[in-house]
């Protein structure tokens, strides 16, 4: 029997086929693969300026109006603290006088000076409530700080992120572009149905729409860093660095331990009992009377003589039901109010910290099965299917769900790595600090 005429060109397009199979690269990436191109264009990641974290950090203390007003805040309070302290101005008095129905007639200069002088304590208590008034606005600007500051940090995961999921998604679409020409030429030959022309073309569109997307987020991150840094929104942004994944191994007990200790929302709470308790102390010392005292000197120029004269004032708190007692009413109403207060951010930061914990350890253990099992299992379906393809055992159905299964993969553990990221900087926001140090250690995601 005659080998059939079409022969020759089978075996060509099967040949074409293998070669790309064998000599085309699997789109396997880790979190230090460098090589991958952008989306923009065919530059390397690596020749693209790099984001400094740090440096962005850095920024956020130098021109973020919120973090520079916290401190004013901080600042203004400290030079309250003198000025209670200290007495009332003195009073310089000057007059005349003369009495001519006096005998010897009185007439002549008078002047003095005049000082009220607040109840013993009374000065003392209105500089420590000033006092612990300050180291509340502190804790407030620290708290401030560490919060902008995780946002930060978040906001860059996110962008490192998207810009993983460009890398990769421009990976795949260049296979999906080798696959649609693979089933084109299958196809011409009648060895595959032109429905997985189609399905390559809608998969190539898909991504294309992914891309989009993704080039709309990370403009929308560079303005929400650009805004923390008070920078206008349109101003470029590099690359992000390659996330190191941090392994968290301080227990839960010891990040609670910290957060009471060194959490500045909650201590900013207890500098709120520390104010109120004295202004409740101050607003009693309110029922004991102030003093006035009054030196004049006295001039006569009729018998060309001088004189003195002394007068101590007493202020009566007379009104006191309506003052005192509702200034004592208030500052009691206060402190139980600092107290709740207190209660109520307790609650929450050591809901943040359980709650960060747990995202972290979710977080390691969802790293490790996706890098050490589910994406090398997954590459090796991929390279398996497109074997398969090329010599017509495996439908195109079978080989494009192995590459999206392995892109999902791939985003799914750089999700992961960013959520983990994220979850440490929210707990170094509600634990007063860095996480890193003896207790911690961190090794580079691959």
């Amino acid at each position: 029997m005659k080998p059939s005429a079409a022969a020759p060109r089978v075996w060509l397009v099967a040949l074409s086929i293998l070669s790309a199979v064998v000599f085309s690269p699997w789109p396997v990436r880790g979190a230090d693969d460098r090589g991958a191109t952008h989306s923009d264009g065919d530059r390397p990641l690596h020749h693209e300026i790099r984001i400094d974290l740090p440096g962005l950090i850095a920024d956020i203390d130098a021109t973020n109006p919120q973090v520079k007003a916290a401190r004013q805040r901080w600042e203004a309070a400290l030079a309250v603290v003198p000025q209670v302290q200290s007495l009332p101005d003195p009073r310089l008095q000057l007059g005349y006088q003369r009495m001519p129905m006096v005998p010897p007639v009185v007439e002549g200069a008078v002047y003095g000076f005049g000082q009220d002088i607040p109840f013993p304590g009374k000065l003392g208590l209105r500089g420590e409530v000033a006092q612990r008034e300050a180291e509340r606005l502190e804790q407030e600007y620290r708290a401030t700080r560490l919060r902008l500051i995780a946002s930060l940090k978040e906001a860059y995961y996110n962008l490192h992120f998207v810009h993983k999921s460009i890398e990769i998604v421009e990976s795949n679409k260049a296979l999906l572009m080798q696959f649609e020409k693979t089933a084109k030429a299958r196809y011409s030959v009648g060895q595959a149905a032109q429905q997985d022309v189609f399905r390559a073309q809608v998969e190539i569109s898909r991504v294309l729409d992914r891309l989009a997307v993704l080039d709309q987020q990370k403009e929308s991150l560079h303005a929400a860093i650009n805004r923390l840094i008070n920078r206008p929104p349109s101003d470029p942004l590099g690359t992000p660095e390659e996330i190191r994944t941090t392994i968290l191994t301080i227990p839960l007990h010891e990040l609670n331990r910290r957060a009471e200790a060194f959490s500045p929302a909650l201590l900013a709470t207890a500098k709120g009992i520390d104010r109120s308790e004295r202004s409740v102390s101050l607003a009693r010392r309110q029922y004991y009377p102030d003093f006035d005292i009054t030196a004049l000197g006295l001039r006569n120029d009729r018998i060309n003589d001088n004189g003195y004269q002394v007068i101590v004032g007493i202020k009566i708190p007379l009104f006191y039901e309506s003052k005192q007692k509702q200034g004592v009413r208030e500052a009691l109403a206060g402190l139980e109010g600092a107290r709740e207060e207190f209660a109520a951010t307790r609650q929450e930061v050591l809901f943040q910290v359980k709650d960060g914990f747990v995202q972290a350890q979710r977080a390691e253990r969802l790293i490790t099965i996706l890098r050490d099992a589910i994406i090398p299992q997954a590459t090796l379906g991929l390279q398996a299917a497109q074997a398969g393809y090329a010599v017509g055992k495996v439908d195109f159905l079978t080989l494009l769900n192995s590459l999206l299964t392995l892109q999902d993969s791939q985003l799914e553990l750089h999700g992961e790595m960013v959520n983990h990221e994220r979850a440490l900087a929210r707990l170094e926001a509600v634990t007063g600090g860095s996480l890193e140090g003896p207790m911690a250690e961190r090794k580079p995601g691959s």
